[in-house]
């Protein structure tokens, strides 16, 4: 009975211990397992393209670098293309020549065109690299228009430039007045030119003085004083009064001021002046 009562209160043995480290293993087991499930999920395909990507990009301007050393050379000549009335092919070409013997890649193109355009009868230059060697400037001047205070010239867009050899223009209207009411001058002449050649007559220049009196210059010499009022009525009037009374003596006259409010007062050129105008 005694044994019997001792089997049944044996105690009950408790878990067996933990073996020691498990829970450092576990531990360990999950963030590997987390490392993993981080390296599954990275795109490694459009990692290693950009990565790609980068290199390359890296190496380029390297590569072409190391390209344009290995091709670089001296410019060895430049030519002048254009046609040219102002300027001097040969000048220009001296002037363009310090640029001979430096580098065919490293040159500044703008530099020579800015040196250029600096020229009175440049109006724009294109410079380009002809492989290997060479270089091609093309040249396109201004347009003079008219010359303008007897020793400079003024171009179609207005622009008044002093070359050394104005007189290569050739034949031009002759404008005069204050520089800064030049495109002023050249409106009124140019309204001016349009209506005469309608009547068949020929412009030869136009004059603003600095108080304002503008005087206009018929190609047959013949003066016309406007004044600084009223400068268009005037200038019509000149108009009928001239084909009414003194186209058929246009040589004999030298000079008509239309600031009179009813008509013109005409100055007649002398009988010996006359008469030899008409020989």
């Amino acid at each position: 009975m005694l044994d019997r009562l001792l089997i049944r209160s044996r105690a009950v043995p408790s878990d067996p211990p933990k073996r020691r480290g498990a829970t450092t293993l576990g531990a360990s087991r999950d963030r590997f397992g987390l490392l993993k499930a981080v390296l599954a999920a990275v795109p490694w395909g459009q990692a290693l393209m950009g990565a790609g990507v980068v290199l390359l990009a890296a190496l380029v301007p390297w590569g072409t670098s190391q390209m344009l050393s290995a091709m670089d050379r001296q410019v060895m000549a430049i030519d002048v293309t254009g046609a040219l009335v102002g300027e001097n092919r040969t000048d220009l070409e001296r002037s363009a020549g310090k640029w001979v013997g430096r580098s065919f890649f490293a040159t500044d193109l703008s530099d020579i065109k800015e040196t250029l355009e600096q020229r009175p009868w440049v109006e724009s230059a294109a410079v380009k690299r002809i492989w290997p060697d060479r270089l091609q400037i093309e040249i396109r001047e201004k347009k003079p228009l008219a010359y303008w205070n007897s020793d400079r010239l003024v171009s179609r867009n207005g622009e008044v430039f002093a070359p050394a050899n104005p007189e290569v223009a050739g034949r031009l209207p002759r404008l005069a007045g204050p520089d800064e009411r030049v495109k002023e001058v050249i409106s009124m002449a140019q309204t001016m030119a349009s209506t005469l050649t309608g009547h068949n007559l020929g412009f030869a220049g136009l004059n603003l003085e600095q108080r304002g009196a503008w005087t206009l210059t018929l190609a047959n010499g013949i003066e016309v004083v406007l004044g600084r009022d009223q400068v268009e009525e005037r200038f019509e009037r000149f108009i009928t009064v001239y084909q009414e009374r003194l186209a058929s003596r246009s040589d004999e006259v030298s000079r008509v001021d239309a600031r009179y409010s009813n008509g013109v007062a005409v100055q007649w050129k002398s009988a010996e002046t006359a008469s030899r105008s008409k020989s």
